[in-house]
């Protein structure tokens, strides 16, 4: 198997003749100089691209960011769960102890009411 060529784009504006044809749009293109990485931050997840070239388009109020090239690590993160303010008072009110001691109960207890309060009533 030999490698096969991509026929070549034939009425594609070149660069500079795709530039003027935004600027006739109204859209303004500008280049994000200097950038290091751009992170996307996922659910459990984060993609660094690191050293990449970055175009900032404006058109209509709106701003679009374009990101190209540069090299891709992913991450994997460790979501945190949020306590909400009530259960913790929950927890401590039917327990008697404070808001920090039912908060950490609830974190050691994945966020279950009743194991947070079964714990802190069986630490006394």
């Amino acid at each position: 198997m030999g490698v096969r060529r991509i026929p070549q784009m034939r009425g594609l504006p070149s660069g500079r003749e795709a530039m003027r044809m935004m600027q006739r749009m109204g859209i303004e293109v500008e280049e994000v100089e200097s950038v290091k990485e751009v992170v996307i931050v996922k659910a459990g997840k984060r993609i660094v691209i690191e050293e990449p070239n970055v175009t900032a388009m404006k058109m209509q109020g709106q701003t679009m960011f374009q990101v190209a090239g540069g090299r891709r690590r992913d991450e994997t993160v460790a979501e945190e769960k949020v306590i909400p303010k009530e259960d913790v008072e929950l927890v401590a009110t039917q327990t008697g102890r404070s808001l920090d001691e039912a908060r950490k109960a609830l974190e050691e207890s994945g966020g279950d009411l009743a194991k947070a309060i079964l714990l802190l009533k069986e630490k006394g």
